[in-house]
């Protein structure tokens, strides 16, 4: 069990406001090929298979690798928008990066 602040887990929270379905279907829909089906465990990025597994989680089950990837997600959110995450529109491949690690930029935040 690693050692989670309240604050991490708050903003953890707060950044991640696509749900874990919305998150897995996104996953699968960019990994979807024409001619080929991606497994549901190798769809979408590293990162966005972390946060996945981090939101089906209890912050009691959550180990050191888990807080590294929470940081990092909050760090990435973070650098890409302002501190307030109101809805914005933005060019297609900068939302898709951001929801391909849980974050939609056109859903308010959690």
């Amino acid at each position: 069990m690693a050692d989670v602040d309240d604050e991490l887990w708050d903003e953890f929270h707060r950044v991640v406001n696509m749900t874990s379905r919305e998150l897995r279907e996104w996953m699968m829909t960019r990994s979807a090929a024409e001619d080929s089906e991606v497994e549901p465990d190798h769809a979408g990025t590293p990162t966005g298979r972390e946060v996945l597994r981090i939101l089906g989680k209890r912050r009691t089950d959550l180990v050191d690798d888990d807080v590294r990837v929470m940081r990092n997600v909050v760090q990435r959110v973070h650098d890409q928008r302002r501190d307030d995450l109101e809805p914005t529109a933005g060019q297609d491949g900068w939302r898709h990066r951001l929801m391909s690690i849980g974050h939609d930029p056109l859903k308010p935040a959690g």
